[in-house]
């Protein structure tokens, strides 16, 4: 089969590799799939780059999430049998920007029959994510006030359209028009562009003095400090990632003296902590997007071919939205 490999680790559009490789094989408990759609991640950037905290052996293939449809199953996988169409995250070193990949049935789910196969390739990481963010590290409740930081982004983007299901006024921060016109596409109340705006006074004035109950950073840095000027009383600043490239060091004098909360997510701990969320996760994002309260919108639907490029493109913040590479176009 072909696969996208990195063979030595740097910037995805000089490190990676199309390469003939061994066909895999679905072991016990795993399932082979036909690569239907993979979106690019940002993690994938930081796999290349050997900055992720997931560190394969080299040689490797990136693409963390994908939309397959099954071609074996290995012994004991009695959810899945050829033909269906699931989603899931891949077993690396063996990831989805390949021809066929392998993935624990466990880390596999059906794929919605409400959204296509390059929608529902990315509702695995980015919308569960935001799910745990929202729903179990803090309750986002009607009525309230998300900020989201990198609104049009992986990650996001799933914030904007969660938040809107769970009947909050959402605020949407992003760099750039582009990225303005899609936040808004997603259906965030309010639109910042952080590179002519900034958004500190602006939620003020939005939440009438008040500022947001929650806000959700993956992004860190600057991003982080002005989130706590502009945080509600008894408001939660939500921990997702470090986009930005600089990890915050909190004032903790400032959280006590504000009342706010600060809490992390790793959702991949959930993996090994509590399989069955994942499950009961999935189970109520697919009833979301089958009532069309989600749905993933996909700016780029790109070639196998184009994974050096596309992933470079994401890794220099140029990409607007989702971007997912389909090996049949």
């Amino acid at each position: 089969m072909k696969a996208w490999q990195v063979a030595e680790l740097g910037e995805p559009r000089d490190v990676l590799q199309l390469t003939e490789v061994d066909d895999p094989v679905a072991g016990p408990g795993q399932v082979l799939v036909g690569v239907l759609a993979a979106p690019g991640n940002f993690p994938d950037v930081l796999l290349c780059r050997g900055q992720y905290q997931i560190k394969p052996p080299l040689p490797f293939t990136p693409g963390v999430e994908l939309c397959g449809e099954v071609l074996a199953v290995g012994a004991g996988v009695d959810r899945f049998a050829p033909g269906d169409r699931i989603v899931g995250t891949a077993n690396l070193p063996g990831g989805g920007f390949a021809e066929l990949a392998v993935l624990d049935a466990e880390n596999a789910f059906p794929a919605p029959a409400s959204l296509d196969d390059a929608e529902a390739a990315a509702l695995v990481i980015g919308y569960q994510t935001s799910w745990f963010a929202l729903h179990r590290r803090t309750r986002l409740l009607p009525g309230e006030t998300l900020l989201v930081h990198a609104a049009a982004g992986g990650v996001g983007s799933t914030a904007v359209q969660l938040g809107k299901a769970a009947g909050a006024k959402v605020i949407g921060v992003v760099g750039g028009a582009a990225k303005a016109d899609y936040c808004r596409a997603l259906g965030a109340d309010l639109v910042i562009d952080r590179h002519t705006e900034d958004f500190v006074p602006i939620v003020k004035e939005f939440t009438g003095g008040r500022g947001a109950d929650v806000i959700y950073d993956p992004v860190g840095g600057d991003a982080y400090a002005k989130s706590t000027k502009c945080v509600a009383f008894e408001g939660r600043i939500l921990v997702i990632g470090f986009a930005g490239g600089t990890i915050p060091q909190p004032a903790l004098n400032h959280a006590l003296i504000k009342n706010y909360s600060i809490i992390g997510l790793h959702w991949g701990l959930y993996k090994q902590y509590d399989q069955r969320a994942i499950h009961d996760c999935h189970a109520e994002l697919t009833r979301l997007a089958d009532e069309g309260l989600v749905k993933p919108l996909i700016s780029e639907r790109l070639s196998l071919a184009d994974v050096p490029d596309g992933l470079g493109r994401l890794g220099d913040g140029e990409t607007v939205g989702r971007i997912v590479f389909q090996p049949g176009i």
